[in-house]
């Protein structure tokens, strides 16, 4: 029987983080179902509502507050516009943090603590609060006062150095998408949810430090290792692997396709739809191991073959055999696929100001829980009134005066 409810339903997140790997984070959490207080800068808020064009556009098709890039993360939440660095201010953000069981930041080293929304002062007004810290470099070490970029965190971990065609000199190159950002995000989601199965089992909360650098370098996964292990530098080779021969795109006659052959047997297969059945007893290729020492020579034989016919009449005769292949798509392309469709990744949310607001859904699928898909990405501010009213009980006067000092 499903359940109308996500998984993290009653849960309740304070979120002081702003651009995308906090903001990630706690879409994450959002989506599964925890409450999430966004809160933001009054008349200001994060800075990825301007980060534009495009821009949503209302029903009249005006411009928005809501940029593309914010509205791709920042789903699920309610927007509380607070200014923190008055003392009112902050007595509003500690009686939410009451309320609550997860705080996400990602400001520099130290700044918050003057403050009072650090972890020690946090502490001791929930004391079993979890609270997660996100930096460029973490809390600690030469560099930790530093503040992180994306960008920087690509260049910096190695990530560039092997992304891209090989040249001469290298010319390194960034992934398409900050996904150093991406990734801080889901490894501090997966503190998150640690720490709250460790909270329920020993009553007990804790404080989280991410590191865009850290969660960098470790998902540079098997490159690490044929570093650590082989004792070479690994650099940049295009699309193709590094360990694996052929791996790699080719182009067709109108097109490119992905192959991606995982073992001998596939590779046999391969060689017979391609042609060139003799390619798989030719003693320089019959194992992997050796198709990766002779790369260059099967590379070339392979992409003569594949210069003579179009992309679809390869895909057709490698997908036949069960040989692992795709065509390298565009992202208009990507969503025109019929498995992408089938599976619903494309959604819309509908917003009282913009109407329907289109929507890339979170890959988890549970079969009891459902995600939560009930609020859009939000208007600056758009719940300030509601949550300090229903959660704070504030008054009328009250809110007025917040308002009239411009602290909400």
């Amino acid at each position: 029987m499903s359940s109308a409810l996500g998984p993290l339903s009653g849960l309740t997140v304070v979120d002081l983080s702003r651009v995308l790997a906090g903001p990630w984070a706690t879409q994450m959490l959002a989506d599964l179902g925890a409450t999430v207080w966004k809160i933001e800068k009054p008349k200001q808020g994060d800075d990825t509502r301007k980060w534009g064009p495009p821009f949503a556009q209302d029903k009249n098709g005006n411009p928005s507050d809501r940029s593309a890039y914010f509205i791709s993360t920042n789903r699920g939440k309610h927007s509380i516009t607070i200014d923190f660095t008055k003392p009112v201010g902050r007595q509003l953000i500690y009686q939410l943090i009451e309320q609550a069981d997860i705080l996400i930041e990602n400001f520099k080293v130290g700044s918050l603590s003057k403050y009072g929304l650090d972890y020690e002062h946090v502490k001791a007004i929930k004391e079993d609060i979890i609270y997660c810290s996100i930096t460029g470099f973490g809390q600690s070490g030469p560099k930790a006062n530093l503040a992180g970029y994306d960008a920087m965190i690509q260049a910096m971990s190695g990530l560039m150095s092997i992304t891209g065609e090989q040249t001469t000199p290298p010319q390194p190159q960034k992934v398409g998408v900050a996904i150093s950002d991406l990734l801080t995000g889901m490894y501090a989601t997966t503190g998150i949810l640690s720490a709250l199965h460790h909270r329920h089992t020993t009553g007990l909360g804790q404080y989280i430090d991410v590191a865009l650098l850290d969660s960098q370098v470790a998902s540079l996964a098997n490159q690490n290792l044929n570093y650590l292990l082989g004792k070479h530098v690994p650099h940049a080779m295009g699309n193709a692997h590094p360990n694996i021969v052929p791996y790699q795109t080719f182009a067709t006659l109108d097109g490119h396709i992905m192959l991606a052959i995982g073992n001998d047997q596939q590779f046999k297969r391969f060689c017979q739809a391609l042609g060139q059945s003799e390619l798989a007893s030719d003693p320089r290729f019959i194992t992997n191991q050796l198709r990766v020492h002779n790369r260059q020579t099967l590379v070339a034989r392979l992409q003569n073959a594949f210069n003579k016919q179009s992309q679809q009449y390869w895909l057709s005769q490698l997908s036949a055999v069960n040989v692992p292949c795709a065509p390298v798509n565009t992202i208009a392309q990507a969503f025109a696929d019929p498995q992408v469709q089938h599976r619903q990744l494309q959604f819309s949310l509908e917003d009282d100001e913009l109407g329907q607001i289109e929507q890339v859904a979170n890959p988890l699928k549970f079969s009891t829980c459902q995600m939560n898909y009930k609020k859009p990405p939000p208007k600056l501010g758009a719940d300030t009134l509601a949550v300090l009213q229903q959660q704070l009980q504030l008054s009328q006067q009250q809110l007025d005066y917040l308002k009239q000092q411009q602290i909400i």
